[in-house]
């Protein structure tokens, strides 16, 4: 069972859904359980979401009003402006996640890997290399 409980504005603009989805039969687990997440229009699920209700959940993230802060930073007024702050800032985000993985006992999640910054001829000429497992191939069709 699947129903929208509200509508994610920025301004007058609808840019997703809240959903509920429950379960009514299952057959490796109890039956109706239930799950609430952000639909977010062109991208999907919305993570930053997850980790935010999950934060505060877990007692991560403290929500005082409509603020939310983590560690006693205030990372945003309002869910949105929290969402975008994670988004922003992912190492933050992954910091968080860890921390409420620790908490209910989940595998924590590896660090993340830095993007390799382009080189300064590529900087300079806009081009960037392709892996050099794509180049043997596409000169393989081109024999």
């Amino acid at each position: 069972d699947i129903r929208r409980t509200g509508t994610i504005k920025k301004g007058e603009e609808a840019i997703g859904n809240e959903t509920r989805v429950k379960v009514v039969k299952n057959k490796v687990s109890p039956p109706f359980k239930t799950a609430e997440f952000d639909i977010l229009f062109g991208e999907g699920i919305s993570r930053e979401g997850e980790i935010i209700d999950m934060g505060v959940t877990a007692r991560v993230v403290e929500k005082s009003g409509a603020w939310y802060a983590y560690n006693g930073e205030k990372i945003g007024q309002g869910r949105d402006n929290a969402r975008e702050f994670l988004r922003e800032n992912r190492s933050l985000a992954h910091e968080i996640e860890n921390k409420v993985r620790e908490s209910l006992g989940i595998a924590l999640l590896p660090p993340a890997l830095p993007v390799a910054a382009p080189t300064a001829a590529e900087a300079i000429d806009g081009v960037v290399p392709a892996p050099a497992g794509r180049a043997r191939k596409a000169e393989a069709k081109a024999d």
